[in-house]
């Protein structure tokens, strides 16, 4: 053989080789087979790589991701295992359409792209950048050395995803789990659209709290301008100094004249808070919308969709929230109803997670998941539930605590189960109605000419078509709305998997081993998948679940543009080569924990791939024919047996630390 050069050159090798392992087959499993690579009896093992989306490049975290993985399964496959890998992207609906609308406005000049274009060719805009996305994803996947099955490669968009998406919608419809309703909603003044519970990030702000003389009252708030659509006045049960004025009315003064609010005593309301009385707007407040509910109590909405106050609020219409308040309190100064002002006062401001917007509860017909209606449970025979039986009654929110509970799914590091559950208790109803153009357009038809009739708050009956295919009569319209983007990517183990053609694929790799992500969207989208999974197929998506943490930089920093300490995978990789860069994701980090990452850590472990190389080296120089004998050599004298000896040790324990998914021991050791 030719003698190596000293110094090990990734750029040279590291294109040649990925593309020889693609074209092997070898990524594939049934290739292997074919190859007589493992048996037809082998064990299956199944991962899904977690699908980026279709916003640009991938970062840091998709890299520490890739490497994990891909550790993962190449040693699956090293035991004999039938290793399936699946890859994909996702459509990202509001966050693909968010960063194209931006995009639009900025380059090409446009005040009001969908205005402009129109939806057909807004959409089509949107798919091209969504295809360029793609092809750079697959292209760093490629660079990271990745060993994904592409012939399986799945999009959340396409027309397979799309079947699996229209056929779950009809089957929660006909179960009466999904339902249209009035409800109180978290809505995005920019992107025109609602939101989760869990897209509203939380970022703390310095402002003022109020406190106002309400009739009887003194009331403390952070907003007064929602004053204007209170309803009720809420006491705490046991508050013995509220307790002879529960039940009743009372006329309150206000700027825009005196209103009437009802006394109401509710668990919900803390006796320790400012005066122990709180003021009850319920179309503005997830809080007080669930006390209204709970009392029958009316709403009043006050500020609309653009985020501005509506036309019932009197010389106050039209202005934003922030104008209206500062409006009000002078108002309220003059009339003197202000009782005092504290300044700097922190409070936590819901923010959309896309755009940054202030995100503004108002009431909205949406269509939802009912997370707590019970319906009758469908096992799956060949993976079933544990403590549940066919035909049992449960619920959504039961389902997705079962598996975890009782051990069928493992989280790693175990501390993310509490997270886990605490999630699921404070679990609303789940809207999954946007106001965008990108995305599964809801499987809803309604009657041209003539208004859907909603018969209850769980039943939309007469004028209305839920099908998975369109109603074949021209007479219908369809919803205009799309689904959440989690609503599809929810299903993503077995739609991934080519469901609903249940085929080989399904049978032998679904439930999937292991799904490995980043434990920032452990409720966004691991607890999605559960809750869709056990509900579709009766069984879970995945054994286990491990989560990485967050890549920062050197000073424990998130790497952010502003902070101009972003790192590139592609510009490292370049820089210092694929193994180094994955070596410095799993060597000192550990699962659930941030870890730190410079150029100088990855430089490390590009002397380190140096060595490896000139141990190879000093082999082809003084080893003959080194691959003739593939068994292990025997050993001729004391310090062979010893290492030997210390070879099969250390294979041991690289062996049982894998399997425990202790990469950053396997590194250190080996």
């Amino acid at each position: 053989m030719p003698e190596l050069s000293k110094a090990y050159e990734p750029k040279k090798f590291e294109d040649e080789i990925y593309r020889r392992w693609e074209e092997s087959g070898f990524f594939h499993p049934d290739k292997c087979v074919e190859l007589g690579v493992t048996a037809d009896d082998a064990e299956h093992f199944s991962c899904v790589l977690p699908p980026p989306n279709v916003t640009g490049t991938l970062h840091m975290g998709h890299a520490a991701m890739l490497a994990i993985e891909d550790v993962i399964i190449r040693y699956h496959r090293m035991k004999g295992d039938k290793t399936l890998w699946v890859p994909g992207t996702d459509h990202a609906a509001i966050a693909t359409q968010t960063k194209v609308e931006k995009i639009l406005m900025e380059k090409e000049g446009m005040k009001d792209p969908k205005v402009e274009l129109g939806r057909e060719n807004f959409l089509e805009r949107v798919r091209e950048y969504a295809q360029e996305s793609h092809d750079t994803i697959v292209n760093q996947c490629k660079k990271m050395g990745s060993s994904l099955d592409w012939k399986m490669e799945a999009y959340t968009l396409d027309e397979t995803r799309s079947l699996a998406v229209r056929t779950v919608f009809k089957k929660m419809y006909d179960d009466d789990l999904i339902y249209r309703g009035y409800r109180l909603v978290n809505w995005c003044p920019r992107c025109h659209s609602t939101l989760a519970d869990d897209e509203v990030e939380h970022k703390e702000e310095n402002g003022k709290f109020y406190w106002i003389k309400y009739g009887p009252f003194v009331l403390a708030t952070a907003r007064p301008e929602t004053k204007l659509g209170d309803t009720a006045v809420a006491v705490h049960p046991n508050d013995e100094r509220y307790k002879d004025m529960v039940g009743k009315k009372y006329m309150i003064p206000g700027v825009l004249g005196e209103f009437e609010v009802q006394v109401v005593a509710d668990e919900a309301v803390d006796p320790n808070f400012g005066t122990g009385a709180v003021k009850v707007t319920p179309a503005h407040s997830f809080v007080d919308y669930e006390i209204a509910q709970r009392h029958k109590i009316p709403m009043k909405q006050v500020i609309d969709e653009d985020g501005k106050m509506m036309a019932n609020c009197g010389k106050y219409a039209g202005m934003t929230t922030k104008e209206a308040r500062e409006a009000i309190v002078n108002d309220m100064q003059e009339m003197g109803l202000i009782d005092r002002i504290e300044e700097n006062y922190v409070h936590n401001l819901g923010i959309c997670y896309r755009c940054g917007a202030t995100v503004e509860p108002i009431p909205s017909k949406q269509w939802f998941i009912d997370v707590n209606k019970e319906f009758h449970f469908h096992q799956s025979k060949e993976h079933p539930i544990a403590g549940l039986s066919e035909g049992e009654p449960t619920t959504l929110k039961k389902l997705m605590k079962q598996v975890v509970e009782n051990g069928q799914i493992e989280i790693i590091p175990e501390r993310f189960n509490r997270v886990y559950f605490n999630w699921i208790d404070n679990l609303r109803d789940w809207c999954i109605s946007r106001q965008i153009w990108w995305g599964h357009q809801i499987p809803v038809w309604y009657k041209k000419g003539s208004q859907p009739v909603v018969h209850s708050q769980q039943s939309v009956e007469e004028n209305i078509f839920v099908g998975v295919d369109a109603p074949t009569d021209k007479d219908w319209q369809q919803d205009p709305d799309t689904l959440d983007t989690w609503f599809s990517s929810g299903l993503w183990t077995f739609s991934a998997l080519d469901w609903p053609n249940v085929d080989n694929y399904l049978k032998y790799y679904h439930p999937t081993n292991v799904l490995e992500t980043g434990y920032d969207i452990l409720f966004f989208w691991v607890a999605r998948m559960i809750l869709m999974t056990t509900y579709v197929l009766g069984e879970i998506p995945f054994h286990k679940v491990y989560l990485h943490g967050l890549v920062r930089d050197a000073q424990g920093r998130k790497m952010s543009k502003s902070l101009g300490n972003v790192m590139d995978p592609l510009v490292i990789i370049d820089k210092f080569g694929t193994d180094a860069t994955r070596l410095s994701f799993l060597l000192g980090n550990t699962a659930g924990n941030d870890m730190r990452l410079s150029e100088q850590k990855v430089e490390g472990f590009r002397n380190f791939t140096n060595k490896l190389w000139n141990i190879s080296r000093f082999m082809l120089l003084n080893i003959k024919n080194p691959n003739a004998n593939s068994d292990c050599p025997k050993g001729k004298t004391l310090a062979d047996k010893w290492i030997l000896r210390r070879l099969n040790d250390v294979t041991g324990q690289a062996t049982e630390n894998i399997e425990k998914y202790n990469f950053s021991f396997t590194g250190e050791l080996l």
